[in-house]
């Protein structure tokens, strides 16, 4: 059980130039954000930049049988902090990730299962942050997540996301 105001220890990095292993990383994340045992979530991939969850809805469902849009908020904010947390694990990087803005636009209803692709804003973003931790010893990264049923866009959402200075 957490404790208020006790960090979860963290997951240990892969071995260098090494990948996380997507059932290890979703195992840790449900101990460390209790919350997430109850999202729905499947299946975690990565594709190049992008990182993907597939959802069950049935976790998430409104009164009217469809989607929760703060449901859904929650899930694309974190898909966004695993997206930068990941990022910074690839990169033998071990520091805190915290959500520094975040919006969403709906724009259909979700009516059965989905799949949530979270992308860096713009192609150089990614770059920019390993010049800014190098240089700084923090930064920021602007990251986009879409949601999808079947083919639909249900939701975009935007994120920027800090990575806290060492210490």
């Amino acid at each position: 059980m957490r404790e208020l105001g006790v960090p979860h220890p963290r997951l240990p990095l892969p071995s260098a130039g090494g990948e996380d292993d997507p059932a290890a990383f979703l195992a840790w994340l449900r101990e460390a954000i209790p919350m997430v045992e109850h999202l729905g979530i499947e299946a975690m991939q990565r594709d190049g930049e992008a990182l993907e969850w597939r959802l069950a809805i049935a976790p998430s469902l409104n009164d009217k049988g469809t989607g929760f849009g703060g449901a859904l908020t929650a899930q694309t904010t974190l898909l966004g902090w695993c997206w930068a947390t990941l990022w910074l694990r690839r990169h033998g990087v071990e520091r805190d990730v915290v959500v520094a803005e975040a919006s969403q636009r709906f724009l259909a209803p979700v009516t059965g299962d989905y799949r949530l692709v979270c992308t860096p804003e713009s192609e150089d973003g990614p770059a920019r942050l390993e010049e800014r931790l190098a240089e700084r010893g923090r930064g920021r990264i602007a990251l986009v997540q879409r949601l999808y049923c079947g083919e639909t866009l249900c939701l975009e959402a935007r994120g920027d996301y800090a990575v806290r200075p060492a210490g």
